[in-house]
């Protein structure tokens, strides 16, 4: 048989687990390692870790799934007593070669939790030979453990806010993301005053007075949650949803001449405003040369159209613009927005001037909420390449594997150097 210190490093041990013997279960075509943990280790506490009295042997000898042996599948075996923590009761005793309360080795976890953020689930449970249920709870003890041992909320300043649609039927997770770190921070499933409240009730007060800023999307309900748990912080508006709401503003208008055309029957001019709307959508320096003769043809035939393609772009361009002009270019818009006799526009300019300080804000600090957004869409890849959840806790317990920096290296393999995520 091959010596002790082999077989810890095949096995995935370190040292404080002693190797008592090596056989082959041959029911189950599997290589199963009797190991007991060192002397120092015993008769802690699983949940704390705290040395404790001993209470009863438990349910006795039990195995944890270890990595596979080339084509076999191997078993780490060991007696599993209990503990009589001070704190947690009678408990199973802590061991070296696993997580509390899992059937597999850290390892076998850390394999797990590095290949489902790199691939999709189905393909993880085939070749771990686990089931779908298993790996939620994998990613649920790695990103436990990680955030117990580090301070998810630490050093926050700047941070984005948003919602994104896990599933269809209106389910939303709201999500914070940490501007400096490109952490994501936090999620919970919701999408109101009630969730949001949540996530300040676990920064705390303290914590919550330290924000400097805190970008999104001009939603009311995190509005009104910000000024009333995050009171020294600036709220930044995003600048690509208030160009989105103009965007929104001038396609109503498009509708509107197209409906009014179509009524008169002039089909042609109809068909014609029909095809035109991505030449107004899109910025004027990245008109292909069709969409330019588009956009000729819109201000020769209908000048009301045209001007809200113009009164669109001063607004991007305002937003675009840094510094006091970019603050004197966004007055004159709102003063052509409300003179401008075009109601979605008007409508649009009240809307503007009711979100014009945290506008601002994010013009003056050159802030968006572009980060959040980056952070959504790698959730989203994630969320179609394992092919849905069941539960948003799985979700949620996988965003943060990802995205909040508790994703472990693969075993054997140095961790990799700390880098902002972007």
């Amino acid at each position: 048989m091959l010596g002790a210190t082999v077989w810890r490093q095949v096995v995935g041990v370190d040292r404080r687990t002693v190797i008592e013997d090596v056989e082959i279960d041959e029911d189950r075509n599997a290589v199963v390692v009797h190991v007991r943990p060192r002397r120092s280790t015993r008769r802690r506490c699983g949940r704390c870790g705290v040395q404790a009295p001993g209470y009863d042997r438990g349910e006795g000898r039990r195995r944890w799934r270890a990595l596979d042996l080339g084509t076999v599948m191997c078993f780490v075996e060991a007696a599993a007593p209990r503990v009589n923590c001070p704190t947690h009761g009678p408990t199973v005793a802590q061991v070296p070669w696993a997580r509390h309360g899992a059937g597999h080795t850290r390892d076998f976890d850390d394999t797990v939790a590095w290949l489902v953020t790199h691939t999709a689930k189905s393909t993880v449970c085939a070749h771990m030979r686990i089931a779908w249920r298993s790996i939620g709870a994998i990613i649920d003890r790695v990103v436990a453990e990680g955030r117990a041992a580090t301070d998810p909320f630490g050093g926050l300043r700047r941070i984005g806010i948003d919602e994104i649609s896990y599933k269809r039927g209106h389910r939303y997770l709201v999500v914070v993301v940490d501007h400096d770190s490109g952490r994501l921070v936090w999620a919970a499933v919701g999408r109101d005053k009630k969730t949001l409240r949540a996530f300040f009730d676990q920064l705390g007060d303290e914590r919550s007075a330290e924000l400097t800023c805190v970008t999104a999307d001009g939603a009311e309900w995190i509005a009104e949650v910000v000024a009333e748990r995050a009171k020294n912080a600036t709220l930044c508006t995003d600048s690509f949803h208030v160009v989105q709401w103009a965007t929104e503003a001038l396609d109503e208008v498009r509708r509107e001449v197209w409906n009014e055309a179509r009524r008169a029957g002039m089909t042609g001019q109809a068909k014609e405003l029909k095809g035109c709307r991505f030449a107004l959508w899109r910025n004027p320096e990245d008109l292909t040369a069709r969409q330019q003769r588009k956009l000729a043809w819109v201000a020769r035939v209908n000048a009301r159209l045209y001007r809200a393609y113009l009164l669109k772009e001063q607004l991007r361009l305002a937003i675009r613009t840094k510094g006091i002009l970019a603050l004197t270019m966004l007055d004159e818009w709102l003063g052509w927005a409300s003179r401008c006799r075009i109601p979605a526009f008007v409508a649009l300019g009240r809307k503007v001037r009711r979100h014009q300080k945290s506008i601002e804000a994010a013009m003056l600090a050159g802030v968006s909420n572009a980060l959040v957004e980056s952070t959504n869409t790698k959730l989203r890849v994630l969320h179609r390449m394992a092919f849905g959840f069941k539960e948003p806790e799985h979700l949620i317990a996988l965003a943060l594997l990802d995205r909040g920096g508790f994703c472990p290296p693969l075993p054997g393999r140095s961790a990799p150097a700390l880098v902002t995520l972007g």
